[in-house]
C-alpha cells in the first residue's frame, strides 16, 4: 500500500470512529470538532445532474436508488477502503454494524428504506446521514458525501421551504474549510447556469477547494462540445476540469457491469476527435486518483491539528470510560469480587460520613446534645409531683395504714411513676438516630460512583443495609429500655437515708414534730421536692448514659458490621444470580461499548501517525 493509500485510509477510520457514537453533525464537542478537521469530499450538484451516475463510477458498482424527481433526500457519507486483490467486495453500514452486504442491489434497498425511515415515504428531506462503508480491491480510499441535488422549484408534496431547506444542509457541508467540493454540472447544460458552480463559487471565491466535473458529454448536441468549459475558457478553476460518461439509460436497464462500464468511457475519450487530446485526464478513473492525490495534500498539511485533536478525543474518551465503568467480567469468581469490591466502596463513604469525612455524621450527635435534653426538660413532672397528685398517690400507698416518719411505698411510687416518663424521649433519641443512619446509607448509595452503574445491585445494599439498621434499632430501644428499668428496679439508697438525718440535726422536739406532721401541706411539699431531686439525679445520669447505649448498639454496629449478613448471602448465590445483581442499564452498556470501540480506532489511528 501506498503511503497515500495509508493516509487516505487512516482518515476514513478516524472518520468512522468520529460517528461510531452518532455525534457527526451534533454538538460543537471534540468528537466533532475532529470530523471537521478532516478532509472529505463533497458530491454537489442540481438534480439530474449525474451525481449518482459518478458515484458509482468512482466505487464501480450500481449501489445508488435512482428515479426521477429527487432521490437522495438524506446526505450518504461514502467511505471507500480499498482492499486487497482479489478479496470480495462488500459493504457495511453505520446503524446495522453486524452486516455486511455483498449484493449491492440490496445495498440500495437499504439506503432508500433507511431514508424512508426517517423521512418517511415522502419527498421530505432530512439532514441526518447515513453512513456507508465500502470495502473492494477496485477502489481507492476515500471518503464521499452525496447530498442532496439542488433545484429551483418545489414540486407536489414538499415544503415551499424545500429549495432553501436542500441548500441550506449542502452549505452546511461545503462552507467546511477541509471540505473539497465536487461540483457536478451536465454538459448539455449552459455552464452559467449551473447550480453547483454557483454555490461553491459563493463558499470557495478562490476555487481552492472545488473541482469541476462535466457529466453528460455523450449527450451533446451533434457538432458541439464541451472543450471551453474543460480547458477552463468559460469557466476557470484552479483545479482542471474533469469530463465523465455516465452510463445510458440503456446500459442501466440492461443491468451493463460497472467495469465495463469505464472501460466503454476511456474508449469514448480515446476515440473522440474532440476530447482526444484530453483522454489520460478524462474519466471516473482519473477523477478519483485526482481527488486522493488531493486528499493526500490536504491531509498532510493538516497532521499536526489533526493529531492533537486525536489525543484529546482520546483523554475525553478514557474520562468517559472511567465515568461508565469498565466492562465486567463474565465468570461468577470476578462478579463477585466486583459485588464486594462495590459493597466496600459503599461502605467506606458510610463510614466517612459517620466519622466526619463526610457531612451527616453531625445530625447524629445533635440529637444527643439538643433533641435528648429537650425532651428530658419537657417531661411533665410539675403535673406528675404537684400538691395534689402527691398527696394522692402518698395516701394510696398507706392503704390503711398511714406510714409512721417516712412514707417509703409513696416515695417509690411517686418515682417509679416519673421514671416511666423517660422512656419517651430514650425511645426518641433510637429512632432519631436510625432515621439519621438511614439517611447516610441513601446518600452514601448515590455518592458511590461505582455503584450508579447498577441499579438492582444499589436497591440489593440499600435494603441489607436498612434491614441491618432495623434490628440494630430494635436492640438500642431494648437497651434504652432496660436503662430506665434499671433505674426503677433499685433506687439510690445514699439519697433518701439522708432524708430522716436531717429530722434529727434539727434538734429542736418542736421542729421535729411539726416535720414528721404527716398530712400538713409542708410535709407533702417536702415529699415532692425530694423526688423532684432524685429525678433529676437520674434525668442527668440518663442524658449520658442513653446516648452510650444508642451509639454502641446502632452506630458502632453500622460501622463494624452493616452488610454482613449481606455478605454472607451474596456467597451463597449462582452465577445467574451475581449476573443480575450486576445488570447494567442497556443504554449505557452500549454506550460503553461504542465509546470502547472509538478509543480502540482513535488509539490506533494515533499509533499509525506516530509511525
Amino acid at each position: 500500500m501506498t503511503t497515500m493509500e495509508s493516509l487516505i485510509g487512516l482518515v476514513n477510520r478516524i472518520q468512522r470512529a468520529c460517528t461510531v457514537l452518532g455525534d457527526y453533525g451534533g454538538d460543537n464537542n471534540t468528537f466533532s470538532s475532529l470530523w471537521e478537521a478532516l478532509p472529505s469530499v463533497a458530491v454537489v450538484g442540481g438534480q439530474s445532474s449525474g451525481k449518482s451516475s459518478v458515484l458509482e463510477s468512482i466505487v464501480g458498482r450500481d449501489f445508488l436508488p435512482r428515479g426521477s424527481g429527487i432521490v437522495t433526500r438524506r446526505p450518504l457519507v461514502l467511505q471507500l477502503h480499498k482492499t486487497e486483490d482479489g478479496q470480495q467486495e462488500y459493504a457495511e453500514f453505520l446503524h446495522l454494524p453486524k452486516r455486511r452486504f455483498t449484493d449491492f442491489a440490496a445495498v440500495r434497498k437499504e439506503i432508500s428504506d433507511e431514508t424512508d425511515r426517517l423521512t418517511g415515504k415522502t419527498k421530505q428531506i432530512s439532514p441526518v446521514p447515513i453512513h456507508l462503508s465500502i470495502y473492494s480491491p477496485n477502489v481507492v480510499n476515500l471518503t464521499l458525501i452525496d447530498l442532496p441535488g439542488l433545484t429551483k422549484v418545489a414540486v407536489e408534496g414538499q415544503p415551499e421551504s424545500i429549495v432553501q431547506d436542500i441548500e441550506n444542509m449542502v452549505r452546511s457541508y461545503v462552507e467546511k474549510p477541509n471540505c473539497i467540493i465536487l461540483a457536478i454540472s451536465p454538459a448539455n447544460q449552459d455552464i452559467a447556469t449551473s447550480d453547483a458552480i454557483k454555490l461553491a463559487r459563493d463558499v470557495d471565491p478562490s476555487g481552492e477547494r472545488t473541482f469541476g466535473v462535466l457529466t453528460k458529454l455523450d449527450l451533446m448536441d451533434k457538432g458541439t462540445n464541451a472543450l471551453d468549459v474543460l480547458e477552463g475558457r468559460s469557466y476557470r478553476l484552479q483545479h482542471p476540469w474533469v469530463g465523465i460518461v455516465n452510463r445510458s439509460q440503456a446500459d442501466i436497464n440492461k443491468n451493463v457491469d460497472m467495469i465495463v462500464a469505464r472501460r466503454k468511457e476511456r474508449e469514448y475519450f480515446a476515440t473522440s476527435p474532440d476530447y482526444g487530446h484530453l483522454a489520460s485526464k478524462m474519466g471516473s478513473e482519473y477523477l478519483a486518483k485526482l481527488l486522493s492525490k488531493q486528499l493526500e495534500s490536504v491531509i498532510r498539511a493538516r497532521i499536526p491539528s489533526i493529531t492533537s485533536l486525536i489525543n484529546k478525543s482520546i483523554d475525553e474518551l478514557e474520562s468517559e470510560m472511567d465515568h461508565l465503568g469498565r466492562p465486567i467480567a463474565i465468570d461468577a469468581g470476578a462478579q463477585l469480587y466486583t459485588i464486594l469490591e462495590l459493597c466496600r466502596a459503599f461502605d467506606r463513604i458510610f463510614k466517612e460520613h459517620l466519622d466526619g469525612g463526610r457531612p451527616g455524621g453531625d445530625k447524629i450527635y445533635g440529637v444527643f446534645d439538643n433533641q435528648l435534653p429537650a425532651a428530658l426538660r419537657k417531661l411533665p413532672f410539675d403535673r406528675h409531683l404537684s400538691l395534689q397528685n402527691v398527696r394522692k398517690i402518698v395516701s394510696e400507698a398507706d392503704g390503711y395504714q398511714p406510714h409512721l416518719i417516712a412514707p417509703e411505698q409513696g416515695y417509690r411510687r411517686l418515682i417509679e411513676g416519673a421514671l416511666n416518663y423517660f422512656m419517651g424521649p430514650a425511645e426518641a433519641s433510637v429512632d432519631a438516630v436510625h432515621f439519621h443512619l438511614k439517611d447516610l446509607v441513601r446518600k452514601s448509595i448515590g455518592e458511590t460512583q461505582e455503584l450508579r452503574r447498577f441499579p438492582t445491585l444499589q436497591a440489593e445494599i440499600a435494603a441489607a443495609a436498612n434491614a441491618s439498621l432495623e434490628k440494630f434499632r430494635d436492640e438500642g430501644k431494648k437497651t434504652v429500655i432496660r436503662l430506665v428499668d434499671m433505674e426503677a428496679s433499685y433506687l439510690t439508697v445514699d439519697f433518701f437515708r439522708r432524708l430522716p438525718q436531717e429530722v434529727e440535726k434539727s434538734g429542736n422536739p418542736a421542729a421535729a414534730a411539726s416535720t414528721v406532721d404527716r398530712y400538713t401541706e409542708g410535709h407533702f411539699r417536702r415529699i415532692a421536692s425530694n423526688v423532684s431531686s432524685y429525678i433529676g439525679m437520674v434525668s442527668e445520669t440518663l442524658k449520658s448514659t442513653i446516648p452510650k447505649a444508642v451509639v454502641y448498639c446502632q452506630v458502632k454496629e453500622a460501622k463494624q458490621s452493616l452488610l454482613n449478613y449481606f455478605y454472607t448471602q451474596i456467597g451463597k448465590k449462582e452465577a445467574k444470580q451475581l449476573s443480575q445483581l450486576l445488570d447494567e442499564d442497556p443504554a449505557l452498556m452500549e454506550r460503553r461499548q461504542q465509546c470502547a470501540k472509538r478509543l480502540e480506532l482513535y488509539k490506533s489511528a494515533r499509533d499509525e501517525i506516530d509511525s
